[in-house]
């Protein structure tokens, strides 16, 4: 998943490149209420309440995907909380891609969620059909309660964690979303004890900025730079520490690809923004999950074909804004790594004043700086060890997470 999608050309006709459907069958709908969730203070962008993705869409959506014949057809499920759509959704979804889909072709499915709604049903379906999840905890009761509530003002802790139980219990395939908030973000060791004694292998820490609709600035549960440097640093020196080859953190295995086999595995630090397009659930198409604003929408696939969507000039350009860097990542020894970061952290904090995506520092260019200073040293003796075989990454085998079209 999140291969580039670089104009390349045969013979005078465009080649499309392989991209991975993001897909919001829920909309913003969700089941309980972060205090920090993306959606809060965009109503008039993404709706209110109930929102479904009819039947109609999602045969659209797969059939054109599924024919553009690429070799891994990636769906990344996402919302709010997509199981809200129930089994049945998603075993309608299998079938299409079965259907549509041509005798050798692979399908990756990964799907985002909270796991509260995860019980034995939900994970024999993800079993059986090799769902890769990505569960939302942001560590030990203490951290994760204070902003993952339900809509009562509960917290969801527990629950969570029988949802985690139950994928172990059928071999479900997961990795923990860890969404670093003013809060958790001052207690690296803490996040690094609980991993590890509940076995969570497969991690991905994500930095929370959002913005207060009222001053601009950042809200209170959102971390500082130099916050989010400190917590690289620390848990990278943890890790180390621990045994690389013991546990997955899906940003440092990035830089170890990187090193290993020239590329990243992360959008964050890619060249250009174009592994992705998002599919709304009433079909609407647009270039980002963070850019689902009116300039950015492509076009409906009920209307316009997949294909022309995402070879749109449109998108081509948004693409290659990530591109278009400011002087002080010119000039930065870690250019080559970094590339500016996320488009969407050059604009986050600017939303209000109207900013560019372009040529402009990343909120996070601090703690970057801070973090490669501290450990690229040592990701190349990780990544030396392993191409001399010294060392083995923790990896999954793609059979574990892919369909294949018989």
């Amino acid at each position: 998943m999140g291969k580039k999608m670089a104009a390349k050309t045969q013979g005078g006709r465009r080649i499309m490149q392989p991209f991975t459907l993001l897909i919001k069958p829920s909309g913003s709908d969700c089941n309980i209420d972060c205090e920090y969730c993306f959606y809060k203070g965009r109503p008039s962008q993404f709706g209110h309440g109930k929102q479904r993705m009819s039947e109609q869409v999602l045969d659209k959506l797969v059939k054109d995907y599924m024919r553009l014949g690429f070799s891994v057809a990636g769906f990344a499920w996402q919302g709010g909380e997509p199981t809200l759509m129930g089994v049945d959704f998603f075993g309608k979804a299998v079938n299409l891609q079965k259907r549509y889909g041509t005798a050798g072709q692979q399908v990756s499915n990964t799907l985002q969620t909270n796991a509260v709604l995860l019980d034995d049903n939900w994970c024999r379906f993800f079993a059986a059909n090799r769902f890769l999840l990505g569960i939302s905890i942001d560590g030990p009761k203490e951290f994760h309660d204070r902003h993952r509530l339900d809509h009562s003002g509960a917290g969801t802790f527990y629950r969570v964690m029988r949802g985690i139980e139950t994928c172990k219990k059928h071999g479900v395939e997961f990795s923990a979303l860890i969404l670093l908030n003013a809060r958790n973000v001052e207690h690296p060791q803490k996040i690094f004890d609980f991993v590890v004694e509940n076995e969570l292998t497969y991690l991905q820490f994500i930095p929370c900025v959002e913005t207060d609709p009222t001053t601009g600035e950042p809200a209170d549960f959102s971390i500082a730079a130099k916050q989010y440097g400190d917590f690289l640093c620390r848990l990278f020196d943890l890790w180390y520490d621990y045994g690389p080859e013991k546990l997955n953190i899906r940003e440092f295995d990035s830089l170890v690809t990187h090193y290993v086999m020239g590329k990243h595995t992360i959008c964050t630090y890619s060249k250009q923004c174009a592994g992705f397009v998002v599919v709304e659930h009433t079909g609407d198409v647009f270039c980002c999950e963070f850019f689902v604003q009116p300039e950015w929408r492509l076009g409906n696939i009920l209307e316009t074909p997949l294909a022309r969507l995402a070879a749109d000039e449109k998108k081509r350009s948004f693409a290659r804004a990530k591109t278009k860097l400011c002087n002080k990542c010119m000039v930065c020894n870690h250019l080559e790594i970094c590339r500016g970061g996320c488009m969407k952290d050059r604009t986050r904090l600017n939303e209000h004043r109207g900013s560019s995506i372009e040529n402009r520092e990343s909120y996070f260019c601090n703690s970057y700086r801070q973090f490669f200073d501290h450990s690229l040293p040592r990701f190349m003796q990780i990544a030396a060890a392993i191409e001399n075989g010294s060392l083995t990454r923790r990896t999954r085998s793609a059979e574990k997470i892919r369909l294949y079209i018989e």
